[in-house]
């Protein structure tokens, strides 16, 4: 079985991964206390049976983390039906309202304006950071755009956004712990005060559908947490990858059409969220393993599309992959609110770099974050051989 925290797994745990699919669909990690799906089949069933559902518990005690709390029972993400089914109504009805399709052109601008930027460091320096200069800085400025976060308010939003996701890690200290309720409270009274004093955009428009004080305040922060981590990770890992796959970048920049194959492909080559947890309501049977009711069992995205059933030579990075079964943006009720923005990001991201950088390179090695459950980079030198 893996160990989550093993440097060698995290530089690259898809052998680890086709080990476990050779053995069977689904296994019990003792380190994590869960059981893992880890073939396409099995994971697909764990995202989408009914009777695996998303059952918050609070982050104990109870009293040292009131603000982490109360964002996670407020959320979408962390609610089943009827709640579940009241609050993606009302935030579909108030995406319904055009705030994706009118940031489209926007997101295209900003994309290549960081591009001409990146390029401009690389210029002057002989290589710059992928991350810090496009991967970061695009969806953050998307997201505060998306929710109306005045400019000079927008440095704060990503330190918050890293603080909290730690606690979906395993075996996080007590001064992670910590700061990630320290980054809650302050992101939900930030964004709670904004939200008092918007009468436009798309936090105006959750209330108008119907959503409480604190639900407005959970999607807010449920947004540019997903939203972000998505973005970056499937912007960082990708490129990572098509640089050191050199014959596809080259595909990319040569044909615009598959611009939007290669983001699938992308999302499916090196996920960037890895495990996504259920709480089974009922015994449940998932590819012969029995999950009984009140005990969890993980979707273990990243082997899932790796998984040889469902995808022809799938440790191959191929940028026109068709079909692409990939379930990165999860799947069933629980399906990703955010995938069409987080495309629309990662291609406009793309097709500038392609446009003003086709001789993109790497200029030594990445650093990779120390996480599992969400997986991706810290640094992404890049240069330009012309």
């Amino acid at each position: 079985m893996f160990d989550p925290g093993d440097p060698e797994f995290l530089a690259d745990p898809y052998p680890a991964f086709a080990r476990l699919r050779a053995t069977g669909e689904v296994h019990w990690h003792e380190g994590l206390g869960l059981a893992v799906a880890v073939s396409h089949a099995a994971a697909s069933a764990v995202l989408r049976h009914r009777d695996l559902g998303r059952i918050w518990t609070d982050a104990s005690p109870a009293e040292r983390f009131t603000s982490f709390n109360l964002l996670h029972r407020n959320s979408l993400l962390e609610n089943e039906p009827p709640e579940h089914t009241r609050l993606r109504r009302s935030i579909a009805g108030a995406f319904a309202r055009g705030h994706v399709e009118r940031l489209r052109p926007r997101v295209a601008e900003l994309a290549r304006d960081l591009v001409d930027e990146l390029a401009g460091r690389i210029d002057a320096d002989g290589s710059a950071d992928l991350l810090e200069h496009l991967a970061q800085p695009l969806p953050v400025a998307v997201i505060a755009e998306l929710l109306e976060v005045p400019e000079a308010d927008r440095a704060s939003l990503v330190p918050w956004s890293n603080a909290i996701v730690k606690m979906y890690e395993y075996g996080l200290p007590l001064e992670g712990q910590l700061a990630a309720e320290q980054a809650a409270a302050e992101f939900a009274g930030y964004l709670r005060e904004l939200a008092a004093n918007t009468r436009e955009g798309l936090l105006a428009d959750l209330a108008d559908a119907g959503l409480g004080p604190d639900e407005v305040v959970a999607t807010g922060v449920l947004l540019l947490m997903a939203g972000h981590e998505a973005t970056v990770n499937v912007l960082g890992n990708g490129v990572h990858a098509l640089l050191g796959q050199p014959a596809q970048w080259r595909r990319l920049v040569g044909d615009r059409a598959l611009l939007e194959p290669a983001v699938e492909e992308l999302i499916r080559y090196d996920s960037p969220l890895q495990l996504f947890e259920r709480t089974a309501t009922a015994d449940v049977d998932i590819a012969g393993y029995r999950v009984a009711a009140g005990t969890k069992i993980g979707a273990l995205l990243g082997a899932a599309a790796r998984d040889p059933a469902v995808f022809a030579e799938p440790d191959t990075l191929d940028i026109g992959r068709a079909p692409n079964q990939h379930l990165g943006f999860g799947a069933g009720i629980h399906y990703c609110v955010g995938a069409p923005l987080a495309r629309i990001e990662v291609a406009a991201a793309l097709g500038a770099l392609a446009d003003r950088l086709p001789g993109l390179s790497a200029a030594g090695a990445p650093e990779r974050r120390p996480e599992f459950v969400i997986r991706g980079l810290r640094t992404l030198p890049v240069g330009s051989a012309g």
